[in-house]
């Protein structure tokens, strides 16, 4: 089996001699001719019912080969049967919740995640009840209606770790999704653990431009197929530019990752240094949850890091302003690199209480460090700290 790097540069690619290309095709079209009714009616039945192809397309929103192949990509990456791709991140958890539904009503969720899926999950709005707990508390928890269990890991934005094969021995046999955004395939392997679904956005370090919002599930055919069957009964297929934009820039993945796995290490360590840090949560210090997990678990510390600063949320304020190579802005895992303030932003529609019990307080700023040159994005970093420091002295 070829390594990571390798199924980075190939994967997907497998009908590209037979097109005659060498590059990603996009197909753009919405509908297909169906000059053969039967073969016609059979297609449809098949992509309505679950199936990742059929000998027609039929139309769009059930299926697009360009769509078809970056799922095969990342299916590959993730050593899973099957990928299935969506307009975004929370467009493909809220097609697992649906599925989910099925099999019973209730969802237990480890703190902390995304925001926005935390609020989803919170607001009933997929039908469900989620229990927030622990990851030691599932076990206990575990209801005959759970139907399903939910972590993140790396979390954002604490950067806490969660172990996964803890997770899927204590869930029995109900299925687990993690969230493995922070960590990419390079870094972990969630399946590989026993986790039943794989969840990214693939906005953030798959796409790594910011340039597309996706959101990919990895897992098993057969439970890729519900999933199908919910994307094209509600419209949720990613656009084939996107899954070209996906399919282009998985070739750089790893070495991406590498690049700025090595960047965050250095700014980490100098940032646990500086007098207006109170303290920086990064795998690679030994400063989260599980933090023995890298090396195990992850193969390295990943890119992201949250640091509180001293001054609380005019301090956290003061350094988004102040900064001019880096980008104050949400999202992650792009080339370069983007700071933001969770309780402000991402996690803003998080119950405050919860948010702050999670150890998202007003002077966090989560940082997703890019690929540029680390000294300068260290000049860039302190001369921003530096002041904040400055004016908490004065």
């Amino acid at each position: 089996m070829p390594r990571i790097e390798t199924l980075a540069v190939h994967a997907g690619r497998d009908d590209f001699a037979e097109l005659g290309v060498h590059a990603p095709p996009i197909d753009l079209s919405t509908t297909y001719p169906v000059s053969d009714l039967d073969v016609g009616t059979e297609s449809f039945d098949a992509l309505v019912g679950g199936a990742a192809s059929a000998r027609n397309p039929i139309y769009a929103r059930l299926h697009n080969p360009t769509v078809g192949r970056v799922e095969q990509a990342l299916a590959a990456l993730e050593g899973t049967e099957a990928c299935v791709a969506y307009g975004s991140g929370m467009a493909a958890l809220t097609a697992v919740l649906m599925d989910a539904r099925s099999r019973g009503g209730h969802v237990l969720v480890v703190r902390p995640l995304y925001g926005t899926s935390d609020h989803l999950l919170a607001s009933g709005l997929c039908g469900l009840e989620a229990e927030f707990v622990d990851a030691g508390e599932i076990a206990a928890r575990r209801r005959a209606d759970t139907a399903l269990v939910i972590i993140e890991t790396p979390a954002n934005p604490t950067l806490d770790l969660v172990d996964i094969r803890a997770v899927v021995a204590a869930a029995g046999d109900v299925p687990v999704l993690v969230d493995s955004t922070f960590a990419t395939p390079v870094l972990q392997q969630p399946a590989r653990l026993g986790a039943s679904y794989v969840l990214h956005s693939a906005t953030k370090f798959l796409g790594g431009h910011g340039d597309v919002i996706a959101g990919v599930v990895c897992c098993s055919e057969e439970r890729a197929r519900p999933l199908r069957t919910v994307r094209a009964a509600t419209g949720a297929l990613l656009h084939p530019l996107g899954a070209y934009l996906l399919h282009r820039g998985l070739p750089t993945l790893a070495l991406r990752v590498e690049r700025v796995q090595a960047n965050a290490i250095v700014l980490a360590n100098r940032l646990s240094e500086h007098a207006a840090v109170a303290r920086v949560h990064f795998p690679g210090l030994g400063t989260v949850r599980n933090a023995h997990l890298v090396g195990a678990q992850m193969a390295g510390p990943g890119s992201l890091m949250a640091m509180e600063l001293r001054g609380g949320y005019a301090a956290a304020a003061a350094v988004m302003a102040k900064v001019r190579l880096m980008t104050p802005a949400v999202s992650l895992g792009s080339v370069d690199t983007l700071v933001q303030h969770p309780a402000g932003l991402t996690h803003r529609v998080v119950d405050p209480e919860a948010r702050l019990a999670s150890g998202i307080g007003p002077g966090m700023l989560r940082l997703s460090v890019g690929i540029e040159q680390v000294e300068d994005l260290w000049a860039d970093l302190a001369q921003a700290l530096d002041g904040v420091a400055l004016s908490a002295a004065a």
